[in-house]
């Protein structure tokens, strides 16, 4: 596989939130007195903007559902990102890719100031050339990342077809598709089902990750750790 440029997914992918988006969620359905949804019923809504994913939730309206986000933010921010923690290898291979002149940036549904600042406090600033995200928190797109993955090409001035999307989510994979971009699912995220089938690759680890993108002998070269474990399994 040739590549020049590499689009990450953020949430499980670059880093696990170690349940800080699901338990911030369910506190602020719970604190605006909705019933809790439970956990994997909540894990499903990871991927898409909030504004799209909360909207499949009963109880959840027009009216509340800005103060539920704003609730979910307030504790994010307050508690969520410091409990989130960048995956084992992750930064060894950014670095990798870098050293190789590859094109490194994040691609993520977030509002691009709040993986902005989520980016800042894990530490992996420094290891990206772009940040790209959404505008804010309404989902004009509803839960299509397209838009995002279209900008960071024409930001970068890339080759698509030199390019490839590394994500969790049935979301980035469509987004690689429709850009005419390579993908690569991820097994560590929220991926629900099968829906990983769609990716031109899959793999289980960072280890196997860094071997599609660089090549084997490459990948043996990085020293990283490789226990890396599903979210949903823990």
């Amino acid at each position: 596989m040739s590549v020049t440029s590499v689009f990450f997914d953020l949430d499980g992918t670059l880093v696990d939130p170690a349940g800080a988006i699901t338990s911030g969620i369910r506190h602020a359905l719970v604190a605006h007195g909705l019933s809790d949804p439970g956990e994997a019923r909540v894990e499903a809504l990871v991927g898409p903007p909030l504004q799209v994913g909360l909207r499949t939730l009963d109880g959840v309206t027009d009216k509340n559902i800005d103060s539920i986000i704003a609730a979910y933010r307030d504790r994010y921010e307050e508690v969520g990102m410091d409990e989130s923690r960048v995956y084992p290898g992750i930064i060894p291979l950014l670095d990798a890719l870098r050293r190789e002149n590859i094109y490194v940036a994040v691609t993520t549904a977030k509002p691009v100031n709040i993986a902005r600042l989520l980016l800042d406090r894990k530490g992996l600033t420094a290891h990206l050339d772009a940040i790209h995200g959404n505008a804010d928190e309404h989902g004009t797109h509803g839960s299509s990342k397209t838009h995002i993955v279209a900008e960071a090409l024409s930001h970068a001035g890339v080759d698509a077809t030199t390019s490839v999307v590394v994500g969790d989510r049935y979301y980035d994979l469509d987004a690689a598709r429709e850009n005419s971009v390579a993908s690569i699912g991820v097994a560590w995220g929220f991926a629900q089902g099968d829906e990983l089938a769609r990716a031109n690759y899959q793999v289980n680890n960072v280890r196997e990750l860094a071997g599609v993108l660089l090549g084997e002998q490459a990948a043996t070269s990085i020293e990283m750790e490789t226990n890396v474990m599903q979210e949903g399994a823990k």
